[in-house]
């Protein structure tokens, strides 16, 4: 008697939580510098003053904490110039929010490309992040110039800063993910963005050092991730003698949780994108 096997296809509903496949970033990855090369020309493209602007945005908003808060109010920069100390805040601080901005509004601003060809959707907040890179380092050179102009050094603590970086990065595109993804669905959190970053710009330690507050509820104020991120470029450039190992580990663990929970956030929706867009 023959017997004929047979095979049997189960379809079963998509699990709740999707895998977030890293991996597809590193094999798009010439997209993802395709991409990351179209933001950079579209940056500078027909621009007044180009690359000026990752100076001008810091520089002035320095002067004016310099004359209200340094000068008027008096606000103590822990014995460095305050020039200098609010400008070292500003810059991490225009990196992120630079980044949080871009990576927020990524899909509805590629909508086109989204709605009509496959690829890893988690490739537009991730390639947003390099223009606020460049603008970075344009804007560090400034830094360094007046850093030595009051006759400041950098401390050999600057080896560190790379992870300072990474860590502002990580806080952006974390909180990036979430917003994008939301974007697509509630297009009014576009309008929301400037007053949370204003928000979050106040209630970071830039125009004031974190050590008005006491110290034993320091850390606390680390579940801000731009807290540490911000004092750590002080630590690392400026010497800073303010111990910011509690705030840094909340800051880094706060990055982490929130870019990971971004990630699965992000690709459990993802299939929905086209339609929504």
């Amino acid at each position: 008697m023959n017997q004929t096997s047979e095979s049997v296809t189960v379809i079963e509903p998509p699990s709740r939580w999707v895998p977030i496949r890293l991996g597809e970033i590193w094999e798009f990855r010439d997209l993802l510098y395709f991409l990351s090369w179209r933001d950079l020309k579209v940056r500078y493209k027909q621009t007044f003053i180009g690359a000026a602007w990752a100076v001008l945005q810091p520089l002035l908003t320095m002067i004016v904490f310099t004359v209200f808060f340094g000068r008027l109010a008096k606000i103590p920069s822990d014995g460095f110039p305050y020039p200098v100390f609010s400008f070292c805040g500003l810059l991490p601080w225009q990196l992120f929010a630079f980044a949080l901005s871009e990576t927020s509004n990524s899909l509805v601003a590629n909508k086109q490309l989204v709605t009509k060809v496959y690829f890893p959707r988690l490739l537009l907040p991730v390639s947003s992040l390099v223009v606020g890179i460049v603008d970075f380092l344009i804007a560090f050179v400034v830094l360094i110039a007046l850093m030595l102009g009051y006759g400041l050094l950098p401390t050999w603590r600057i080896v560190f800063l790379p992870g300072f970086i990474a860590l502002a990065l990580i806080a952006a595109l974390g909180v990036g993910l979430w917003l994008a993804a939301l974007n697509v669905k509630y297009r009014d959190v576009r309008y929301t963005l400037p007053f949370l970053t204003q928000f979050w710009m106040l209630a970071t330690p830039i125009a004031y050092p974190s050590s008005l507050l006491s110290e034993k509820w320091r850390w606390v104020y680390g579940l801000n991730p731009m807290a540490g991120v911000v004092e750590g470029f002080r630590w690392a450039l400026l010497g800073a003698h303010e111990a910011i190992g509690p705030m840094l580990a909340v800051s880094a663990s706060a990055s982490v949780l929130i870019l990971i929970g971004g990630l699965f956030f992000f690709r459990r929706i993802e299939r929905s994108f086209a339609d929504l867009l």
